[in-house]
């Protein structure tokens, strides 16, 4: 089965967290959170960045790392980080993959990165910068797994919709 799995590794800011989700809902991913968050999965701010999309998530909550790699481990996991040294564009991704990110104000921990080199990538950018936002980082990711699987599924037609603030 050809699922993208996408993993909040401890995630901080319910607004990157919400339109994360957003991304998984329109991609057809799954989103798997590890705790503790740094927020309340009822926050408005979560929520209001997802918009009108939480009834179409494949979500699933892990009391911890462990709990999550007990239920995962045999999984093929990228983590994704800025220490690696290959490119995200540079691995082909298989049928069923987990996408692992860290938490914004730390990322991943090194111990992870440091026990699996080969399957820890990055995304290129200028030197001398930290890193790129934890949701743009996730739906550059996403869409690089769809990329190589000829975004099979999706829709290339726009299809017009309503939406409301109040709906939220």
């Amino acid at each position: 089965m050809k699922k993208i799995n996408i993993v909040l590794h401890q995630p901080e800011i319910p607004q990157n967290t919400g339109n994360i989700a957003r991304t998984c809902a329109a991609t057809g991913a799954a989103l798997h959170l590890i705790k503790p968050l740094g927020f309340e999965i009822d926050d408005k701010k979560l929520k209001r960045a997802g918009l009108d999309y939480w009834h179409l998530l494949d979500i699933t909550y892990y009391e911890s790392e462990e709990e999550f790699f007990e239920k995962n481990g045999g999984e093929a996991i990228y983590y994704f980080t800025t220490k690696a040294k290959q490119s995200y564009t540079d691995v082909t991704y298989p049928e069923r993959v987990f996408l692992m990110f860290g938490k914004e104000t730390k990322g991943l921990p090194e111990r992870l990165i440091e026990a699996n080199p080969d399957t820890s990538v990055r995304l290129p950018m200028l030197p001398n910068l930290r890193s790129l936002n934890l949701s743009n980082t996730v739906a550059v990711a996403t869409y690089e797994v769809l990329r190589q699987r000829s975004f099979e599924g999706l829709t290339a037609l726009g299809t017009p919709t309503t939406f409301s603030w109040e709906d939220v």
